[in-house]
Formats: C-alpha cells, sequence, structure tokens
C-alpha cells in the first residue's frame, strides 16, 4: 500500500506514456536507475508468468485431468514422481505458453475480455470459500485424520484408523498393524512407538466454531524430514526416534522457515504492477493508476487477510502444514471449504494462474518496449518496434522465449526468491523516487494525488530492503548485482538522457553545499590536490595546437581534483561568439579522446595578454578554484614574431606567483609520452634546489599512479657546495622521504666553485645583445628612458653587491610581493648551506606539530659566494673574454648580475645533464620572474640555458604552502 501511495503521486505529476513503473522511475531518478530496475522488473514479470503458466498445469494435470499425462505418475514415489510431474510440465507449460502468447499477439483487446471472464470465475470461488465457511459452523464436513500418538499417518498406511477391528466377535489386525508390525498376528513383534500409543481420529476441518484458531495462530515450522506432529496431544516418546526412510507418517518434505516462505509466498502478491505496466493502453492512466492499485489492494488485502483467519479457524494445524499433500492435499483442503462443490476452487484457481500470465505476457512486453524506445540500451533497440497499432511484436518474441527457460526449469522453488528481490527492488526504488522528489521540492513536483508523504515513501522503502535481506540475502545481493552491472552498462554504453531527473537535482543540491562548504577555509595539507587549470592556444580553425599537454593532464590526475582547460578567442563577443563555440567543442572532443575528465571554458577578449589574465582570475566557482597553472613552454620565443607570446608567457609566471597558484611549465611538451605509451623502465629525476612546500615530490609520485609512468623509478638530486656536509644532507633527506611514504632514491650532488668560463661570457654576450634588438624592435620613446634607468639600477646594484656587508638574504620564488618589492639585481641564484633538508625540517614544531598549511614557505636561494664569484668574474676573466671574442665594447657594459647568473644555470645544467641525460623526466625548481619587464628576455635566456640539452623538463613553481606532510 505505501508502495501504491507512491506509485500514486507520481503517476498524477504528469502525462504517464507506456512503460508504467519503468518510465516513473527513470523520470524520477534518472536513465541508469531506471534501466537496470526496469530491466530486473521486466524480469521479474516475465519469469513470473511462467511460474504462473506452471501453477496451472499443476491444476490442469493432478485435478482436473491427470490421465493426460504423457509421463505416467501412477505408482510413483519420490523423485521418481517428482520428475515425471515436472517432465509433464514442460511439455504442457511449452504449449500454454505458445497459446497465450498467440492470443497477446492477436491483440490486447482479446486479453481484455478474457480477463472479465477469469475475474468472473476468480470472484465466484472466493465467494463459494465464504460461503463453505459459513457452512462448516452448521454442518462441518467430513474430512478425517488418523493420528499415532501425536504423530500424523498417511492415509495410504492405513484403511481403518484403528490397530484392530471386530469381525465376527473376533480381533483383526488392520493395514496399520501390518505397516508397524512384522506379522499379521496379535502377538507380533511391533514399533515401540506404535505399542506405546493409541490411534486416535480426529475432525481435519472440526469447522469455524471450534476454536482452532488459537492452536493456529502462531508459525510452526520444521526440518525437512521431522514428522508433522499434532500439539496437545499426549503421547509416549520415542527413545530411538522413526526410521529416516519411513513411509507411515506425514513428514516435512523442506526446511521451512519464515522468510523462506515469504520469497516463494511473494511473487503471487506482485499484481499490484500489472496496471501501470499498461499505462500506455489506459485512457487516462493519471486517473486510473491510483482508483485501480489502491481498490485493488485493498480488495485483496481484505481476501487474503479475511482468508488466512477463517482457514486457521476451521482447520487443523497438521492439514494446513502439509505442502504437497503427502497425506491430505492443501488444495483438496480449500475445495473441501467450498460451496457447493470443491470443484469452484479447482476451476477459480485454473483461471486465476491463466489470466495471470496473460497479465505477464502483457505487460512485461511493453515494459521492455518502452526502455528499448528511449534507446538507454543499444542492443534492444530492436524491441522497441512493433505493429502498426504499437503491439510490441519483437519484445513479446523476446518475452516467450524468457518464458520458456523458466518453464523448461519447471520447479521455481528455487527461482521463486530472486523473482521477489526483482519486485521488492522496484517498489524500493518507487518510494525512493516519490520521497526524493518530494525533499527536493522541485517546481515540477506537482502531483494532483495529495495523500503521500515523504516519511511515508521512506517508511516503504525501507521496508522493501529489510524484506529482501529477510527473504534472502544471497538472493537480495545477486539481485542487486545484476542491478549494479545493468546500472554501469547504461552509465558507460548507453546513450546520455537528459529528463529532469531526481538524480541531477540531488547533485546540483550537493554541489550547492559543497561549494558552500568549501568558502570556509582553504583544504588541509592533507587533502591538497592539483586542482589544474590547463592554458592551451588554438589555431585559426579553433583547434588545439598542443594537443599533448592534455595527455599530461590526463596522467598528472591521479590525485583526482578539478581540471578546467582554457583558452583565449581574440575578438568581441558580439562578433566572436560562433568562434568560442567551435573552440569550446574542439576542446570538449580533444578532453574525451585524451580521457580528461573536466570542463572547458573560453574566454573572448580583445587581445591574448587579458584573455589569459581573465581565465586565470575567474576559473573556478567559489572554493572550488585552481590551484595549479599548467602552461607550455613558448617555443621559438626568440623569433620576433613570437614576442608577444613571450611577454603573455613571463606574465603568467607573474600572475601565479601574485595569486600563490603553484605552475607547471612542461618544455618540449611535443616530446612528453601519450596515453597510449608505456614506459617499461628508466627514472623520474627530481632536482631539488628549493623547497616548495613539496610540489617536487609530489608531482613525480601523482605521474607513477599512471600506467605511462608506472615503471619508472624515482630519483632525488639536491646539490651541496664544498663547505656542506653531504652526508648529513642525504641521509636526512632519506629520512624525510621514509616518513613521506615516498619510494626513491637520493643522491647530493657537490658543485666546485670555480672561475667563470669563456663559454659562459659568450651565453651571456649573446643574451644581452639579444635583449637590445628586441628593445629597438619594440619599445617606444619613453620606454628605451625608462630602459636606460634600469640600467642605471643595476649598476648600482653592481657596487653594493661588491660590499658583502650592505647585502640582504633575498628570497627568490617567495611569494607576491616578496618578489615585487626587491629590484631584479638583488635576486641572486646560488645555493645555501643544507637548503633542501632544512627546507622541510624547519615547518615541524619542537613539540611535533607542523606549521600552518597557510604560512609562507621559505625559498633557499641566497648570496652565498655571490660576491667571491663577482670579484673573480670582475678581476680575473675579462682579458680572457677580450682574447677570445675581441668584443671590447660589449665587455664593458656587460651586466654583471646577468653574468653570474648564467654561471650559475650553465654549472647546473652541466651537473644536469651528467647525471639526467636519459631520464624519461626531469623536474626542476622555476626561478621567479624578474620584477623589471625589459628583463623577460634575459629570465627565458637563463630558464633555456638552464635546461639545455634535456629531453622532456617539468619546471615547477610551488604555490607558497605546503602540499605534503609527513602525519597521517
Amino acid at each position: 500500500m505505501l508502495t501504491a501511495i507512491s506509485m500514486s503521486a507520481i503517476a498524477t505529476n504528469g502525462v504517464v506514456p507506456a512503460g508504467g513503473s519503468y518510465y516513473m522511475i527513470s523520470r524520477s531518478l534518472g536513465p541508469e536507475f531506471g534501466g537496470a530496475v526496469g530491466i530486473c522488473f521486466y524480469l521479474g514479470t516475465t519469469f513470473a508468468g511462467a511460474m504462473y503458466i506452471l501453477g496451472c498445469i499443476e491444476i490442469l494435470l493432478i485435478y482436473i485431468v491427470p490421465q493426460a499425462a504423457i509421463f505416467k505418475m501412477e505408482g510413483l514415489e519420490g523423485p521418481e514422481a517428482e520428475a515425471a510431474l515436472l517432465n509433464n510440465m514442460r511439455v504442457y507449460g511449452s504449449l500454454v505458453l505458445g497459446l497465450m502468447a498467440l492470443v497477446v499477439f492477436v491483440g490486447v483487446k482479446y486479453v481484455n475480455k478474457l480477463a472479465l471472464l477469469f475475474l468472473a470465475c476468480v470472484i465466484f470461488s472466493i465467494l463459494a470459500v465464504y460461503a463453505g465457511v459459513i457452512k462448516t459452523a452448521i454442518d462441518p464436513p467430513v474430512f478425517p485424520v488418523c493420528i499415532l500418538g501425536n504423530r500424523t499417518l498417511l492415509t495410504k498406511a492405513y484403511d481403518v484408523c484403528a490397530k484392530t477391528v471386530e469381525l465376527d466377535n473376533d480381533t483383526v489386525p488392520t493395514q496399520l498393524w501390518r505397516t508397524f508390525c512384522d506379522s499379521d498376528t496379535l502377538n507380533a513383534t511391533c514399533d515401540e512407538y506404535f505399542s506405546n500409543n493409541n490411534v486416535t481420529e480426529i475432525q481435519g476441518i472440526p469447522g469455524v466454531t471450534s476454536g482452532i484458531l488459537a492452536e493456529n495462530l502462531f508459525g510452526y515450522y520444521l526440518e525437512k524430514g521431522v514428522i508433522l506432529e499434532k500439539r496437545g496431544l499426549a503421547s509416549v516418546a520415542d527413545e530411538e526416534g522413526p526410521s529416516p526412510t519411513s513411509n507411515r507418517y506425514v513428514m516435512s518434505d523442506i526446511t521451512s522457515f519464515f522468510t523462506l516462505l515469504v520469497g516463494i509466498y511473494f511473487p503471487s502478491v506482485t499484481g499490484i504492477m500489472a496496471g501501470s505496466n499498461r499505462s500506455g493502453d489506459l485512457r487516462d492512466a493519471q486517473k486510473s493508476i491510483p482508483i485501480g492499485t489502491i481498490a485493488a489492494i485493498s480488495t485483496t488485502s481484505i481476501v487474503y487477510m479475511s482468508s488466512v483467519i477463517l482457514f486457521g479457524a476451521c482447520i487443523e494445524g497438521v492439514v494446513l502444514r502439509d505442502k504437497f499433500g503427502e497425506g491430505v492435499n492443501g488444495n483438496l483442503v480449500i475445495g473441501t471449504l467450498a460451496w457447493p462443490s470443491p470443484w469452484v476452487i479447482v476451476i477459480g484457481s485454473f483461471f486465476s494462474t491463466c489470466g495471470a500470465g496473460l497479465q505477464s505476457l502483457t505487460g512485461a512486453p511493453r515494459l521492455l518496449q518502452a526502455i528499448s524506445r528511449d534507446g538507454i540500451i543499444p542492443f534492444l533497440r530492436v524491441f522497441g518496434h512493433g505493429k502498426a497499432n504499437g503491439e510490441p511484436t519483437w519484445a513479446l518474441l523476446l518475452t516467450a522465449g524468457i518464458c520458456e527457460i523458466g518453464i523448461i526449469i519447471a520447479s521455481l522453488d528455487a527461482v521463486a526468491p530472486i523473482l521477489s528481490m526483482f519486485f521488492l527492488m522496484c517498489y524500493m526504488f518507487v518510494n525512493l523516487a516519490c520521497a526524493l522528489q518530494t525533499l527536493l521540492r522541485t517546481p515540477n513536483w506537482r502531483p494532483r494525488f495529495k495523500f503521500y508523504h515523504w516519511a511515508l515513501s521512506f517508511l516503504g522503502m525501507t521496508l522493501c530492503l529489510s524484506l529482501m535481506f529477510i527473504c534472502s540475502w544471497h538472493y537480495a545481493i545477486i539481485a542487486m548485482g545484476i542491478a549494479t552491472c545493468i546500472y554501469k552498462y547504461i552509465e558507460f554504453c548507453g546513450a546520455e538522457k537528459e529528463w529532469g531527473d531526481g538524480i541531477r537535482g540531488i547533485s546540483l543540491s550537493a554541489a550547492r553545499f559543497a561549494l558552500m562548504r568549501l568558502e570556509e577555509g582553504p583544504p588541509h595539507t592533507k587533502n591538497w590536490r592539483p586542482q589544474i587549470l590547463v592554458l592551451v592556444s588554438v589555431d585559426a580553425e579553433q583547434n588545439v595546437e598542443q594537443p599533448r599537454i592534455l595527455s599530461l593532464t590526463n596522467q598528472l590526475k591521479a590525485g583526482k581534483g578539478l581540471t578546467i582547460v582554457g583558452t583565449n578567442v581574440v575578438g568581441t563577443f558580439l562578433n566572436n561568439y560562433a568562434d568560442a563555440q567551435r573552440a569550446d567543442q574542439s576542446l570538449r572532443r580533444l578532453m574525451e579522446t585524451e580521457r580528461v575528465k573536466g570542463f572547458s571554458q573560453v574566454v573572448i577578449s580583445s587581445n591574448l595578454r587579458d584573455g589569459t589574465s581573465h581565465l586565470v582570475q575567474v576559473g573556478g566557482l567559489g572554493g572550488l578554484k585552481h590551484n595549479t597553472i599548467l602552461v607550455s613552454w613558448p617555443q621559438n620565443w626568440k623569433h620576433p614574431d613570437s614576442h608577444l607570446r613571450l611577454k603573455d608567457f613571463v606574465e603568467v609566471v607573474r600572475e601565479t606567483t601574485i595569486a600563490s597558484l603553484a605552475l607547471l611549465v612542461p618544455k618540449n611538451i611535443a616530446s612528453y609520452p601519450s596515453n597510449g605509451e608505456r614506459f617499461t623502465e628508466g627514472h623520474i629525476d627530481v632536482w631539488w634546489i628549493v623547497h616548495d612546500g613539496g610540489m617536487l615530490m609530489l608531482l613525480p609520485f601523482l605521474l607513477r599512479q599512471h600506467k605511462v609512468w608506472r615503471k619508472c623509478k624515482m630519483r632525488i638530486f639536491t646539490v651541496a657546495q664544498m663547505d656542506d656536509n653531504s652526508i648529513q644532507m642525504k641521509k636526512d633527506l632519506i629520512t624525510f622521504l621514509y616518513h613521506l611514504r615516498i619510494d626513491a632514491a637520493v643522491e647530493v650532488v657537490e658543485m666546485h666553485d670555480s672561475d667563470v668560463s669563456a663559454y659562459t661570457y659568450e651565453k651571456t654576450l649573446v643574451m644581452e645583445q639579444r635583449t637590445q634588438i628586441l628593445k629597438q624592435m619594440h619599445l617606444t620613446k619613453n620606454e628605451k628612458e625608462r630602459e636606460i634607468q634600469s640600467i642605471t639600477d643595476v649598476s648600482r646594484g653592481s657596487i653594493r653587491r661588491k660590499n658583502p656587508t650592505s647585502l640582504r638574504v633575498p628570497q627568490i620564488g617567495e611569494e607576491g610581493a616578496s618578489v615585487a618589492e626587491r629590484p631584479e639585481e638583488e635576486i641572486h641564484l646560488t645555493l645555501t648551506k643544507n637548503s633542501a633538508p632544512t627546507g622541510h625540517m624547519s615547518h615541524n614544531t619542537p613539540g611535533g606539530g607542523t606549521a600552518s598549511p597557510d604560512c609562507e614557505v621559505q625559498r633557499t636561494w641566497t648570496d652565498k659566494g655571490g660576491a667571491k664569484d663577482q670579484s673573480q668574474a670582475s678581476a680575473g676573466k675579462p682579458e680572457a673574454g677580450k682574447d677570445l671574442f675581441n668584443m671590447k665594447p660589449e665587455w664593458e657594459h656587460l651586466n654583471q648580475f646577468n653574468l653570474r647568473r648564467m654561471h650559475t644555470a650553465l654549472r647546473l645544467n652541466e651537473v644536469i645533464l651528467k647525471k639526467s641525460k636519459e631520464a624519461k623526466l626531469v623536474l626542476l625548481n622555476m626561478p621567479g620572474p624578474p620584477k623589471n619587464r625589459m628583463g623577460d628576455e634575459n629570465y627565458m635566456e637563463f630558464l633555456e640555458v638552464l635546461t639545455e640539452g634535456l629531453n622532456r623538463v617539468l619546471l615547477v613553481r610551488g604555490g607558497g604552502r605546503e602540499v605534503i606532510t609527513i602525519y597521517s
């Protein structure tokens, strides 16, 4: 009744075409749930049709025309008799199935006409039973049952319910005596229980006024092979017990318990969906489904409940508990109650099973046709076709075939429980759909049926789920497993459908709630994962220029974070909206190809620089924003035509620094592996120069979760100078990696102090000449004047650097203003002592805790050794430079800071090439950009020198917070 109330609410919330319960569930919970539950309900309805047909044949062969049996059953007992009956049921069941399928194929109007005839017979038989019950109060029927002690005897074990009878003044043993004794003589040796107990005869149907209801009121379940005993009768116990092969008593043929019997019985009361399954044939489904379903449940509930009470009040328990009629058949008992003849019950039962079978063969194909027409399961689409009048011809053929499988099984006692699971699952999701729609309060939820409440629906759902596991927990798991497989198949292979279902409503509500929660504060270090904004460029055809960057994105997504792929279209919104749509579709296609789960975002702006800036600023929503920017290295940046792209790249670096975002810059992105490639060996090398919050540690771990990099081993290199304790550095780093649960080899590389080589002078000179050329090509007069001022500032800075006592300890890469506040020439790129381990360990408090995740990370690039190197450079090598290049004017104007920086880059590059030339990937700290925009080309040249000769390089710049921790 609870399910009917929920179904009535859903059915009156709009037009319900063909599909009934499937249509209601799918439109309320989505195509995945609807398809999974719909297919299970279809299978349950189909196998229920087989069960009804087998019941029809059983009545036909046992009660109506037993002589029609092809496989004779006379004289057979036990398994042989059961096998003969099942074979007969298979043959006749197939014939009846074919006849019923033909009737359904001809048209549903003939099924409706036959349904009226069957209904009349059923109603008449029900009334006959009630009339018979009333008659038992006046004239109870003669229905003797023989009892030995308190054990029920088989009718074939006796001709007279007595041990002996008087015949011509002589005591003569009966058949019962011969059954329990070894001879016909009165002094024969008899069964001990037979000798110690008397034989009594009780009335099997004592009548409604007998008071037997109290004895039959409670459950009485038996193990298989246990004798049916009459409670309340005295008897002398049998110490040895009856023989297990004894054919004298009525014995329990199966182990019975409440849940087993519910599983077998429940499919017989699953007709409440019969009307909704034919919703496409109803004139007004919104009116007919609630009235018809609730009226049918009310009527049958009254009939069933009153029947149980009346039978319990009229019939002895030993008769009611006999299932297969080894003593007295249960159907015959009910027939004995009928007035005026037991045949009324036989005929009514026969037509009832026929009608139920026809209803199943009518409703199940229409349910399958509705699922097929929705196209959510591709291989079922052929069953959506039918005759011109809409009759589901192909679906009927499939239904008949599945029904035939059930008939071949014949004994459906083992199959019936799983049918109950399918029906209960359907009822459960109908209740869930109603409760969900009510609680979401969607504007479209306006049912005409007002007598519902979400609490009633939840109660119905809970009862259905509980009953599934009460009846049979393993069948419940099997049914749920089948439904889950169908759900996943529809999810991955089925068509995408948007029906405005409640699951989408839940997703919207849950997303809103989650976003509001994320606004409460930044995530803890343990919850940090790369939320990546991928900046890509598109060509004139709006196709992505470097698609391999999305392959890298997919390989980095072991953290399961947010992914936004963004690009910029140059123009105005009014004139270039179509181009933006094409670019968006191009991004979506590429994301689908590379299996990148995320979102695409296209911005239209007047120039590339502004569009990229807008993406960095407004990407994401609320607390669900990107924390990492992924942008590829600008190829051919030295070419004059790529000057704007160079400027845009450096500005992205500056913006990520100001916004405290991490930055990933893959160089030579075209050489990175695709998702289909596999590295069977090799290394991922991490050159840990600056502590950046753990980004360099975390990224290789995430990459190695992907099948492309899984076989690669991780190596971590850190740099030490002559006065550093290399052994202690390595020991500290190994200990730290152990606490981080990261498997990696550690190596400390010592860099010796040396003079700046002639090659360093040459590279620095080329860089500065390149800078001057670009300035002449692109700078205005005012910008040229400012450049003169910047050269003056560099000279002053050079003078300050000659005095070590006037130096501050700069922090390259520190967040935001800390970089912007210092002029470029004060940022030096040499290493401090023990930079790597102390950079990490400094965040551990003395008490064993860690610093706040939001605090800035201390960088370790310092000026140590800078004055010495500069004095050597200014005093030792200019003459060598003149001799080598004979370019005196250029040496006089050489920027000493760029000289020292290039020296550091070259020395570090030499070491990296020596150790990581064959590595599959090299990860390096990325220094911060210069504040003075006139030094952008110098900055890019420095990065080029730093990474020269390496195949795949990933430059990494942290976002200013810890992203990895040693604590649980």
